[in-house]
């Protein structure tokens, strides 16, 4: 840790103790509510046996990850209102979901997103796509949690060298691997529940003792929090972060849409909608997870801003893993090595359950679209269908693991976005046409899904994130081309449009009987 004592960040074996005790506890749930999990229906979806309420709080568990506990409470600490964009953004795309997506998609599929997109297309190419576009979103997602991790254990068991945090990431990894193999989805679930209950009473905990030490003023809070950052007063008003310049500005919007747009498209958090019986239960999910995720996100403004005031942003800036630390210096803060070790388990949790549940849904994808759907034309056997998701589990798992660490250092709310990006650009679009359009067709999906996907991950590669800035992956080096951090604002309407065109370009028909019998079962539920 730069400039920073130990005991500036409590007691490492304390903490070291309290995530230990709740990795313990959640592998006794995951092995007690595990079954054998022989089945495709037990393994990717529970058997559909979790009530709306318990999905909702597993929704939010799975999506209320690093980056909101770490990365947005940075962000505001360092950027003030620019960085509660990120909240915003993450919140009002439930929208999406609960107006257009949810009931519809628990309706129409089965276990994937694939059983969607390819319910009225050819379906070895739409599969192909579906899981390669998973496959990318998951992985891309994880970095993000893994370098959380690797955060997290830098400050709070005070492991200062990267070989270290690269061991504490491959331990984090492992028993990720273990959640997904002996508990499936049912496991996974459960850890979800545990998780973000703990999640959300730990803010609510910290906001109220925040706001006690400030009189539960927050105009004195944020006063505070004005004279204790670099950016002064202008931590309160937007633009700190992204009203620089006008490329900063048009960053921000392209950010904005992916927030916005990108929650539809995420794979686990669609898989999720085929853990419940029914397609009322489905919608039932969405507003318990948006009940509990608008209490969340608006204590993390209360926290980000706490962060400033109490700790300040150079010492913040200073401390390893950077905006990801504010919440834990903040934690010792207000409450001592006891809250710190609790802020240390919940944010172990976070990482662990969330990336447990990207590992299945990728897992599951390959291996019900791309073994099942397209080597063995829908007949494998569901135990041998099994067995290849957990061997892909593992394999998935190494990915990430070897990822986080290549991404350590990283603010993880800023590599969600970039995963959203990826989500909104590869699969809102061949959603919604799937959905909606009567003329969409093969042709479509795919031009849909690789020019979506395609064109994100170029954008990005030519982008700050890669090279040519302070922060970039690779330093030293600069062959960027294009100007934003974010790729939302081009790629998106570039699927759209390579959807649009693709079809209207092609000669193929689109399935009448099949696009009639999708609209009917999207409806109704009738069918599946």
């Amino acid at each position: 840790m730069t400039n920073l004592a130990a005991s500036e960040v409590g007691d490492p074996v304390l903490n070291t103790i309290v995530f230990a005790a709740f990795v313990l506890i959640t592998l006794y749930v995951v092995y007690k509510v595990s079954t054998r999990n022989s089945s495709t229906a037990d393994y990717y979806a529970a058997g559909g046996r979790f009530t709306g309420p318990q999905n909702g709080i597993a929704l939010s568990g799975d999506f209320l990850s690093a980056a909101s506990f770490l990365g947005i409470a940075g962000a505001i600490a360092i950027n003030g209102y620019d960085g509660f964009l990120y909240s915003i953004g993450f919140l009002v795309a439930w929208l999406v979901n609960l107006l257009l997506i949810a009931e519809l998609v628990r309706n129409t599929g089965r276990f994937t997103m694939g059983d969607v997109l390819a319910f009225r297309m050819r379906q070895r190419p739409v599969r192909a796509a579906a899981a390669t576009s998973t496959l990318v979103i998951s992985l891309f997602y994880m970095l993000a949690q893994m370098a959380g991790a690797g955060a997290v254990v830098a400050l709070l068991l005070n492991v200062q060298g990267k070989g270290g945090q690269a061991l504490v990431i491959a331990v984090v990894g492992l028993i990720m691997i273990f959640y997904v193999l002996v508990g499936g989805m049912k496991g996974t679930t459960w850890v979800q529940i545990i998780k973000a209950t703990l999640l959300i009473l730990t803010v609510v905990l910290m906001t109220v003792f925040l706001l006690g030490k400030f009189g539960f003023s927050i105009t004195a809070l944020l006063d505070q929090a004005a004279a204790n950052n670099s950016n002064g007063t202008r931590v309160i008003d937007p633009g700190a972060q992204y009203g620089r310049t006008s490329t900063a500005t048009l960053d921000f919007i392209s950010l904005a849409l992916a927030l916005v747009l990108g929650a539809a498209g995420l794979p686990h958090v669609l898989m999720r909608f085929y853990t419940v019986p029914n397609a009322t239960e489905a919608r039932r999910s969405v507003v318990w997870a948006v009940g509990a995720m608008t209490v969340f996100y608006g204590a993390t403004l209360i926290i980000g801003y706490g962060a400033s005031a109490l700790v300040g942003s150079e010492r913040i800036l200073s401390a390893t893993g950077r905006e990801n630390a504010a919440a834990p210096l903040l934690a010792f803060e207000i409450g001592g090595t006891v809250l710190l070790g609790i802020v240390a388990a919940v944010a172990f949790a976070t990482i662990l359950a969330v990336v447990a549940g990207l590992t299945i849904t990728a897992s599951a994808s390959f291996a019900h679209d791309v073994f099942n759907n397209i080597f063995r034309k829908g007949k494998a056997d569901p135990v041998a269908e099994v067995k290849v998701a957990r061997l892909t589990a593992v394999v998935i798992g190494v990915l990430a693991i070897v990822g986080g660490i290549l991404a350590n250092g990283q603010n993880v709310a800023f590599l969600v976005a970039l995963a959203f990006a990826f989500a909104a650009s590869a699969n809102l679009s061949t959603l919604l046409y799937s959905l909606f359009w009567k003329r969409f067709n093969t042709n479509g999906t795919l031009w849909a899904m690789y020019g979506g996907l395609g064109s994100c991950l170029l954008l990005v590669f030519l982008s700050p994130v890669v090279s040519g800035a302070p922060t970039s992956i690779i330093s030293g080096v600069d062959f960027h081309l294009f100007p934003l951090t974010n790729p939302g604002i081009v790629s998106i309407p570039v699927s759209f449009l390579c959807g649009f065109f693709g079809t209207v370009l092609s000669k193929e028909q689109a399935d009448s009987p099949k696009q009639k019998e999708m609209e009917v079962r999207s409806l109704t539920g009738i069918g599946r």
